[in-house]
Parts: structure tokens; C-alpha cells; sequence
């Protein structure tokens, strides 16, 4: 009876539990035996779930609100002569965040002993950052404080974070990092508002001092709270990568498919506030667009998160998060002449297109369904992801025209953004598409 309840268990959920066993009998021959908390329910799971989800609102959710400030500085008068890099802001301030991943992943696992302190030292890496940028009267300056300082230290101390949800969701771990990709949409839901008006009333220096201070007070009580599931001794053993994963094509289908999709993934949420101001929109209205976005993120980072634990294939699944947006970002968007347009577009595109995104847990146990390779590939799909981010900026000013046109397609200024925002996301669903037409070819042929 025990095999047929075994066989039933999902391939990660049973190798869980070996190695629960595994640790128990170690216990017992060196005299004594400690039970290992249960995984996927009981109040700790929750707790560091629950913990990461306001780690990840709160400090993920203030840079992809960066089209505000974009709009904001972009209309200083002492910023006028550097607008071309205020994209730059959050691009490294997200960039980071993404290409920094793999390294922050490895220092997380080379020295599993150390999580939270690693912890301790990104959280104050990024209150500091934006109290620094409350000072600075440059755009280099922000460049350097609200940009790097905030990329550098949100990466550190998110990695450590991952592992531990990764180490207490097994079965459900589709869901769980859902919830957690999900969680920057729900403070992406009201902080625009919040954001644009702090900016109109008091200016950007106490805007970024009065979200340092938030960040701080909201968080800080809670890293006590972030623990591993794990001893020590199993943390270093899980600590030790199984590449095999490396090897296999699908692997780099999927990165490639995410490389491909990310290079267009991210102008909707930096450029949107700014598209519509040029067709007449007001700046409130803006922050409505990317408010919506973020709702629709959160339902389809969810809903696709939860998806990706049933049985319906993640390649599938892919697919239909990237047509989905491409015909959202040619339609609702390039067409787009009034708010209405642009509501549809923020919606569609926040569901499916974050919903993309979520697929990276599920793609990394398609190609292994060792428990030691999720970090390894989470990170590695982020940092191919974030490739595209940090090439916004740099991207945008060779797309974009100087003059608006309100009649033309993407109001003409936007013409080459919202087409490679499009496109991108059809090339990435061909990837997969075509790899796996061909693989069924190929096996067909074999047979």
C-alpha cells in the first residue's frame, strides 16, 4: 500500500521525503533523532512564504513602478539636460536585479550556513540606496543610488529568501513561486498612486526618504522570521549542483525562448505612463495603466503558478502567454487612441505576459527533477531574462522618434518599440513551438 501511495507522490515531493528520511536516520545512529518540518502546509511553510511574499511586494514592487519616477524626472528642469539616461534608473535598478542572479544564487548555496546574514547585508543595501538618491542632484547620481546601490542589494537579498521557500514548497512549488511573482503586482496595484502623488506634493527627495523609511519599518521585523527548513549539513549537500541539466537541449530551448521574449518584455511597464501622456492621457491616468497591469500580473502569475503543478505540459503553456501578449502589445497598444485601449492592453498584457514569467520554476523541473538544480536554473532564466532589461534604455532611444504623431501606429514615437515588444514575444513562442514539432518529427521517424 506504502508503494502505491509512493508512486502517486510527485518525483520532487518523494525525494523530499527520502531525504527527510535520510537526515532522521542519521540522527538516530549518532543517538538522537530530530524530526524535519513538514513540507508544503504547518505554520512555518506559511510563515517564510508569507514573509518572502512581503520581501517581494515591497522591494521588487518599487522599481517596476520606475515609469512614474521616469515621467517625474523627465520633467525637471535640472534633469533636462541628461533625460536620455533616466531609463537608465531602472533598467539597473531591475537589470540587476536579473543579471546578477546567477551570482547571487552561487554565493546562497556555496555558503548555505550564512542565508540570513547574506540577508542583513542587501536589505540595508537597498534603504540606503534610496536615501542616498534623496541627496543627489544629477541623474548620474540616481543612476549610481537608485539604479545600482537598489539592483545590487535586492539581489543579494532575494536569493537567500528563493532557497528557503524552495527548501519548504516542494509539491506545490508552481504555486508557491507564483504567489511570490505575483506579490510585486499587488503593491504595484496602489503604489503608483502613491508614488505620483508624493512626487506632485513633496518632491522626489522626500518621496525616496518616505519609501527608505517604509521599506524599513515593514520589512525589517520580519527577517527574524525567514528561516531554512534544512540542517546545515543537508543545506551543503543540496548546495552541490547536478549540471547534467546543462546538457540537455530543452534547456536551452527554454532560455533561449526566454532570452528572446525578454527583449521586449519589459518596454510596456517603462514606457507606458509616458505613451500615454503622449497621446493626451493625463499623468493619474498613467499610473491607472500600470495599476491595472499589475492587478492582471498578479491573477496570471497565479493562476499560471498554480497551472504549472497540474499536468498540462509548461511548453504549452509558454506558448499561449506569448501570443497572447504579442497580440495585446500590436493591437491594444499600437492601435491605441484612447485610456480604454490602453485598459485592455494593461490587462491582457499583465496576465500573460507576467504569467510567461512564472513558467521558469516549471521549465527548470522539466529538464531535472533533481531538488538541488531549481536554484541553478530559477537564476539562470533571470538572468536571461533580465538581458533585456538592461537593454531598454539603450534599445529605446535607437527605436524610438523624436516626434509624436497621435493618428500614426504607437503614436509614431513608439512605433519600433511596441513592434519588437510584439515580435519578440511571437519568437519566442516559434522557439518552442518549433523545437517541439521537430522533436515529435524526429521521434515519429525513429519509432
Amino acid at each position: 500500500m506504502r508503494g502505491i501511495e509512493e508512486s502517486q507522490v510527485p518525483s520532487l515531493e518523494l525525494q523530499e521525503r527520502r531525504q527527510d528520511l535520510t537526515y532522521n536516520d542519521g540522527g538516530r545512529e549518532g543517538g538522537s533523532s530530530q524530526e524535519l518540518k513538514p513540507v508544503d502546509r504547518g505554520r512555518d511553510a506559511w510563515t517564510v512564504l508569507i514573509a518572502g511574499l512581503v520581501f517581494e511586494a515591497l522591494f521588487w514592487g518599487f522599481p517596476i513602478c520606475f515609469g512614474v519616477f521616469q515621467n517625474y524626472y523627465s520633467s525637471l528642469p535640472e534633469f533636462q539636460d541628461d533625460t536620455g539616461n533616466i531609463a537608465l534608473i531602472g533598467t539597473l535598478a531591475q537589470g540587476l536585479a536579473c543579471l546578477g542572479a546567477p551570482f547571487s544564487a552561487m554565493l546562497t548555496k556555496r555558503f548555505p550556513k550564512y542565508q540570513r546574514q547574506q540577508i542583513w547585508i542587501g536589505w540595508p543595501l537597498c534603504i540606503f540606496g534610496l536615501l542616498a538618491a534623496s541627496f543627489t542632484t544629477t541623474v548620474d547620481g540616481l543612476v549610481g543610488t537608485q539604479g545600482i546601490m537598489y539592483g545590487v542589494g535586492f539581489v543579494t537579498l532575494t536569493y537567500p529568501i528563493i532557497n528557503m521557500i524552495n527548501e519548504w514548497w516542494v509539491a506545490r512549488k508552481g504555486m508557491a513561486f507564483g504567489l511570490i511573482s505575483a506579490s510585486s503586482g499587488v503593491t504595484g496595484a496602489f503604489m503608483p498612486f502613491v508614488i505620483e502623488a508624493l512626487l506632485h506634493k513633496y518632491g522626489y527627495r522626500i518621496t525616496l526618504r518616505a519609501c527608505a523609511v517604509a521599506l524599513a519599518v515593514l520589512t525589517g521585523p520580519l527577517v527574524p522570521l525567514l528561516k531554512a527548513r534544512l540542517p546545515a549539513s543537508e543545506r551543503a549537500a543540496l548546495g552541490r549542483t547536478d549540471w547534467a541539466f546543462l546538457k540537455k537541449p530543452l534547456f536551452w530551448i527554454y532560455g533561449c525562448a526566454i532570452l528572446v521574449q525578454g527583449l521586449g518584455f519589459f518596454f510596456p511597464v517603462v514606457f507606458l505612463p509616458s505613451f500615454a501622456a503622449s497621446i493626451g492621457i493625463p499623468p493619474i491616468s498613467g499610473a491607472l495603466l500600470v495599476a491595472l497591469m499589475a492587478i492582471a500580473q498578479v491573477l496570471g502569475q497565479f493562476a499560471f503558478g498554480y497551472i504549472s503543478d497540474k499536468n498540462l505540459p509548461v511548453s504549452f503553456l509558454a506558448i499561449v502567454c506569448c501570443i497572447a501578449a504579442a497580440i495585446a502589445s500590436f493591437t491594444f497598444w499600437g492601435l491605441a487612441k484612447s485610456m480604454a485601449f490602453l485598459a485592455i492592453f494593461s490587462l491582457v498584457y499583465g496576465f500573460f505576459g507576467y504569467g510567461f514569467g512564472t513558467m521558469r520554476v516549471a521549465m527548470g523541473r522539466a529538464v531535472s527533477d533533481d531538488p538541488s538544480t531549481v536554484l541553478s536554473t530559477y537564476s539562470i532564466f533571470v538572468f536571461l531574462q533580465g538581458i533585456g532589461n538592461v537593454v531598454v534604455g539603450p534599445v529605446s532611444a535607437a527605436l524610438m522618434s523624436t516626434s509624436t504623431e497621435r493618428e500614426r501606429f504607437a503614436a509614431g514615437k513608439y512605433e519600433g518599440v511596441v513592434i519588437l515588444t510584439s515580435s519578440s514575444s511571437v519568437l519566442a513562442a516559434i522557439i518552442i513551438g518549433v523545437w517541439h514539432g521537430y522533436h515529435r518529427l524526429f521521434s515519429t521517424i525513429a519509432h
